[in-house]
């Protein structure tokens, strides 16, 4: 039995293997199906989710490495999706197809977290991990000042 905390409710897991990737775990077996199966590699950042607060790969972690800590979605990034970065997100009309975008906003998220220098450099750096095919790069950056600005 392995048990994690996703989005603050408490889950027992007895019918997954302990080395079935989370991303897997969360989708298929908790329903939560905003997190997104990009590479399976962990080089676009569609999978991004937080654990104990700090930006990880999904797709990578197995169930068994994140028992009894904390994991965030993006179910879970507000319930009523007034989080800052998705109304930035809104208002600046960041998505074109919405794949990538789950993960960007995880992404983001951890990067504000640490109430950093917000600049067009910083910002890359630290999004580099996560691809839009879309390209709404632009987009995402003026979403992400706008954030920043509002916290």
């Amino acid at each position: 039995m392995i048990e994690i905390i996703v989005n603050d409710a408490r889950h027992s897991l007895d019918n997954v293997p302990e080395d079935m990737p989370l991303l897997w775990v969360l989708r298929d077996s908790l329903g939560l199906t905003g997190t997104k199966f990009g590479c399976g590699g962990g080089f676009c950042g569609a999978c991004t989710v937080h654990l104990d607060g700090e930006a990880v790969r999904a797709c990578l972690l197995p169930v068994a490495a994140v028992a009894g800590r904390r994991i965030t979605t993006i179910e879970g990034l507000s319930k009523d999706g007034t989080h800052p970065l998705q109304r930035a997100w809104v208002a600046e009309d960041v998505p074109q197809c919405g794949y990538c975008q789950s993960g960007q906003l995880m992404q983001a998220a951890a990067f504000l977290k640490g109430k950093p220098s917000v600049s067009d450099e910083t910002i890359t750096a630290a999004m580099s991990g996560n691809i839009c095919r879309c390209g709404t790069y632009a987009r995402i950056r003026k979403a992400i000042k706008r954030a920043a600005a509002e916290a």
